[in-house]
């Protein structure tokens, strides 16, 4: 009896090319952290000393991000490969799910392929699933709940509602941006005709379910003071004070990779032609939560960068229904052309190049970045700046503490001024033997100041040698922290050894508290 081979069988699977794009986009990203020529980025370092705080919410992010590291370090270690592991595999699974979109939207292979290509290569999605942050996870929520959205558009049923009410309270649980899409999501229910299921126990079951997998946020800010909200209170005041509408809006023409404009302009398009009715509500969705960032008025492009992939997938079912004849070489031009715009900017978001050659490269290409935190730059965009000089600011500090004698180390304190600062300090310090960082900057104010008395010796970083005077009767400058390609306002740090406190530093650490 003759054998028939499965593999024609496989690859006329629907599943087979999002396999295929999310394998690549994971490989890129395995290969980028395997060989990565900086370091930790900023934000990593904080949520790694965040896992030694294990808590039901963060000052300036919910948990479910931190709970997920804490898990991952047991498993695969703290090498820089192994946490950006899951940032990967995030991302490659949010592509997968891309692939499912345009499958549920009644598009074939080529639209599969468009739309999963124009994911690979967006800025954005290349950026956040670079790196450990709450934003890798944000991209697999929001792709995750559109799918079961599409669904729903076109079968709603009580078990899907359900799916989405935990998608969303997870999501909640990760970044609670994700309100947006519940907004979004709010309007598009009652301006389509799944208003109806508003008489159905579907949508009140997933708001249900969303609101209680939240409540433990919620009931960890009552308890101290509403902090998240006083933290985007005074970041949309000072951090993000330079942005404006009009960036955030010119801002989505750049992030997703300019290459991709036509084919997300298409789908949303797409979402609103009287033909597509049961799909309309994610036009809605994304409609109303770009209203809601411009009407906020300080909101970064990146915010809606999640929302977009479902834009690929509509766009990419446009052109498979409309090509005909030279319209098939056209979509396949297109194709072409996503890939080679990626690959040209390729190295603007993936750290794949050492400094020196990312400098010479951005300047052939006529590459500025915007620092979207009101800061100078560095001969760096911030995004790579971050990754720099981190264990040097370790040293640098290691060498003032080995300089204290040993009962001075024994009862050492090191105030930094900002959770980058404190969590370098904290992580990489300690195999040096250098005690863990305290700041006033953001969960490290919440953590408190530790076990500090009158007879303390602390080591500070940053300010003034008249303002530490004002606290201390004993103040030496020690040392100056400096560092190629950091941000301006991270170099040239002075580190001063502080002794015999003139007041209780305990009740100085009100006055360091800073959320933003």
């Amino acid at each position: 009896m003759e054998r028939k081979s499965v593999f024609p069988a496989v690859i006329e699977s629907p599943l087979f090319v999002p396999v295929v794009f999310a394998l690549l986009k994971l490989l890129m990203h395995l290969l980028a952290n395997a060989f990565a020529p900086f370091e930790f980025f900023r934000d990593e370092l904080y949520y790694i000393v965040s896992t030694d705080h294990l808590e039901a919410g963060y000052v300036d992010h919910p948990p479910l991000s931190i709970w997920i590291l804490a898990l991952s370090r047991i498993v695969f270690g703290d090498s820089l490969f192994a946490i950006r592991l899951l940032p990967a595999l995030a991302g490659s699974v949010t592509v997968f799910l891309v692939g499912l979109m345009v499958w549920e939207l009644g598009g074939g292979r080529g639209a599969q392929a468009l739309a999963c290509a124009a994911t690979v290569i967006s800025a954005a999605c290349i950026a956040l699933h670079t790196i450990y942050s709450m934003n890798a996870w944000d991209w697999l929520v929001w792709s995750t709940a559109i799918l079961l959205l599409l669904k729903i558009g076109r079968q709603p049923s009580l078990q899907l509602w359900m799916n989405l009410g935990v998608v969303l309270g997870l999501g909640l649980l990760n970044k609670v941006s994700i309100l947006w899409l519940g907004a979004g999501l709010g309007a598009g229910i009652l301006l389509t005709p799944l208003r109806s299921e508003l008489r159905t126990k579907g949508p009140w079951i997933a708001a249900g379910l969303a609101f209680f997998l939240f409540l433990p946020y919620i009931a960890w800010n009552a308890a101290n003071d509403w902090a998240h909200l006083e933290f985007m209170r005074n970041a949309s005041t000072f951090k993000y004070s330079g942005i404006n509408p009009l960036d955030t809006l010119l801002g989505q023409l750049l992030i997703n990779n300019p290459a991709t404009v036509p084919l997300w302009i298409a789908g949303l398009v797409f979402f609103f032609l009287p033909s597509n009715r049961n799909y309309r509500l994610i036009g809605i969705v994304y409609v109303a939560a770009l209203v809601i960032l411009l009407v906020n008025g300080t909101s970064k492009p990146e915010y809606l960068s999640p929302a977009v992939p479902v834009l690929f997938a509509g766009g990419a079912v446009l052109i498979d229904r409309l090509r005909v004849g030279w319209l098939r070489l056209a979509s396949r031009a297109v194709l072409a052309v996503l890939f080679a715009g990626g690959l040209v900017l390729l190295p603007i978001v993936l750290p794949i190049l050492p400094a020196e050659q990312f400098i010479a490269f951005a300047k052939a290409i006529g590459f500025q970045s915007k620092n979207m935190e009101s800061k100078a730059e560095s001969d760096l965009p911030q995004f790579y700046a971050d990754m720099h000089g981190w264990h040097d600011l370790a040293s640098a500090v290691n060498k003032v503490h080995r300089s204290l004698t040993d009962d001075e180390r024994a009862r050492c304190v090191i105030l930094a001024q900002n959770y980058g600062q404190a969590s370098a300090i904290t992580f990489l310090g300690r195999p040096l033997g250098l005690p863990a960082a305290i700041s006033g900057h953001n969960s490290y104010y919440l953590w408190g100041p530790g076990p500090i008395t009158d007879s303390t010796v602390v080591l500070v970083l940053g300010g003034d040698k008249e303002g530490h005077e004002r606290v201390f009767d004993d103040v030496q400058l020690a040392n100056v922290f400096s560092s190629p390609h950091i941000m301006p306002y991270e170099d040239h740090k002075p580190i001063f050894i502080c002794r015999r406190p003139k007041a209780s530093l305990e009740d100085a650490w009100q006055r360091v508290k800073n959320y933003s």
